[in-house]
């Protein structure tokens, strides 16, 4: 374990990591997520911890480690953060809920044990779904700091089955809620999502999901005379229409078929059957070659996304869609492997047609099969220019550098009231 890392286990705390010298207050992040390197929400807390603190300077991560079955990295090495790993027993659903509401203090705690004193932190950064009178009371009164929100997603009722009955759906709205009565300030992923904060009286700076440029090597895809490598990473649940892309394919004629290649990444053959939308008749009406990998590690998708030609994000255009913003795209430009996708969000304003991305008419299964009968014709050279704009889109408008100065002011607690 190196010396960013501690790792709380059973209410004890290893001491042998060395707390770093703290010259000038800087921001404090708060996750729950399997951070550095976990899904779209742990991608999301590492890149804004990147961007937060000035350059030079170490932002201060505190990441409570789901207790899901999973366990954190030996070795957490993160250029620009000191990281603090909180870990609880899993125990039952009351001993869970317990680590949930008790969650500021354990912060708190763990840090005083690292040295982290009130005027070492200038800010707070949390995720919208952390979000609790509970918390923001804690870090308000501990720290004396501004507390800012950082919201990534706002969810429609008719993504769930129960719809406002549903306790996820219920606590999101609630966060949300707190969020606009209790803060002046956010970062949302999106222009609809800050736009819908704005209206609620918070100053807002949009931020849309970054990456590490430096992490995706070149792209080492074949020649498209072998055939046209398509991917999916992801797991489609309601919001990637996954059945629309099948469908698509499967109205290509058996010879375009021959030529095209599908890597589904995240899901297994039967947990897309049964999560998302896709319809397995027409699978196995589809004569192009599939591959369901079920869930990987995060090298094996930079790998699958270098090895390809394009990746596939097909979505509806409203409700969540439009205050979301795909991840997908900037590490698929960072990996010099241009998107096939239709418009959602702030899409248009990052990928334009024929440059970084194929963009298709609309999201239903014959604008799918034209966006394909496109790549398909593509030349060689065609494709490596694109695959070089997106490789410049993606350094100049999602790399965490190129966001550092614009966050770090926002960040700055003598522009913030609370």
């Amino acid at each position: 374990m190196n010396d960013q890392t501690t790792v709380l286990g059973a209410g004890h705390e290893r001491h042998d990591v060395p707390a770093r010298r703290v010259d000038l207050p800087r921001p404090l992040l708060i996750g729950h997520y399997r951070f550095p390197y976990g899904d779209a929400t742990s991608n999301r807390l590492l890149q804004l911890a990147r961007s937060a603190a000035p350059r030079g300077a170490y932002t201060l991560v505190v990441n409570d480690w789901p207790c899901d079955g999973s366990t954190p990295p030996q070795r957490d090495e993160v250029e620009g953060i000191e990281l603090i790993t909180l870990r609880t027993r899993g125990g039952n659903r009351i001993a869970r809920m317990t680590a949930r509401l008790a969650r500021p203090v354990r912060v708190l705690r763990a840090m005083r044990r690292r040295g982290v004193v009130r005027g070492d932190v200038s800010v707070v950064l949390l995720p919208m779904a952390m979000m609790t009178v509970g918390t923001w009371a804690v870090l308000r009164l501990a720290l004396r700091c501004p507390v800012v929100v950082d919201a990534s997603e706002r969810h429609d009722r008719r993504q769930f089955r129960r719809g406002w009955l549903a306790p996820y759906f219920v606590r999101h709205r609630w966060s949300t809620f707190l969020a606009t009565r209790l803060l002046h300030r956010a970062t949302a992923v999106s222009t609809t999502l800050g736009a819908y904060l704005e209206r609620r009286g918070l100053d807002v700076l949009v931020v849309p999901p970054q990456v590490d440029c430096d992490e995706f090597a070149e792209s080492r895809s074949p020649s498209l005379t072998d055939g046209l490598r398509l991917l999916y990473a992801g797991t489609p649940g309601r919001k990637d229409m996954l059945d629309v892309i099948l469908r698509g394919i499967s109205r290509l004629t058996p010879q375009e078929q021959a030529r095209v290649r599908l890597t589904i990444a995240g899901v297994t053959r039967d947990d897309a059957a049964a999560l998302s939308d896709l319809d397995v008749s027409v699978l196995d009406s589809v004569s192009a070659q599939v591959t369901f990998l079920g869930r990987v590690p995060r090298d094996t998708v930079l790998t699958l996304l270098s090895e390809s030609h394009f990746s596939l994000l097909v979505r509806p255009t409203g409700g969540y869609a439009a205050h979301g913003f795909p991840s997908k795209v900037p590490e698929s430009l960072s990996a010099g492997c241009p998107v096939l996708l239709n418009y959602t969000s702030d899409l248009a304003a990052y990928v334009k047609d024929g440059v970084e991305a194929l963009v298709l008419d609309g999201n239903g299964p014959d604008d799918v099969r034209c966006g394909i009968e496109r790549a398909l014709r593509l030349r060689d050279e065609e494709w490596a220019a694109m695959s070089r704009a997106a490789r410049g889109r993606a350094r100049e408008s999602f790399d965490h550098r190129a966001w550092r100065a614009r966050v770090t002011a926002f960040l700055d607690p003598r522009g913030a009231a609370t």
